[in-house]
């Protein structure tokens, strides 16, 4: 019989460590909060949003869009581009070993922004599992 708690802190199952790591889904990259991912996905998904409102800015322009509905258009897009950018940097956080509520040192002004660029896109994740899982990538 099982002496487990539901108070006891779950166990991760590393168990797998010397097989290959699942790589994630598309969404799962860009939807979910566990797990984690290298730098070139955190910088391809950056560039991404940073396209798609370059390219919401020029379509609005080209169509000569009233303010109202290019807020409305703003609104739309913020919303989940916010939950993207906080589910990439948290599996970010999580390849460098750190809990995802180091997000939060973004909202340090100057300091901040900074070192989330430096830890974040700069540099390397650790090497092999660490508690947060297996590194589905070697990049």
């Amino acid at each position: 019989m099982s002496t487990t708690t539901i108070y006891e802190t779950p166990k991760s199952d590393l168990a797998n460590e010397g097989g290959p790591a699942i790589p994630l889904s598309k969404a799962e990259i860009l939807f979910s909060f566990q797990g984690r991912i290298g730098r070139f996905e955190y910088w391809m998904v950056s560039l991404g949003i940073f396209a798609t409102f370059m390219a919401a800015i020029f379509i609005a322009s080209a169509l000569d869009v009233s303010d109202a509905a290019l807020g409305l258009l703003f609104i739309a897009l913020y919303v989940p581009v916010i939950w993207v950018s906080l589910a990439v940097q948290a599996k970010r956080w999580h390849d460098r070993d750190k809990s995802a509520w180091w997000i939060l040192i973004s909202l340090i002004a100057i300091v901040g922004p900074i070192w989330v660029f430096i830890e974040n896109g700069c540099l390397s994740g650790t090497d092999g599992p660490n508690r947060f899982g297996l590194r589905t990538n070697s990049r």
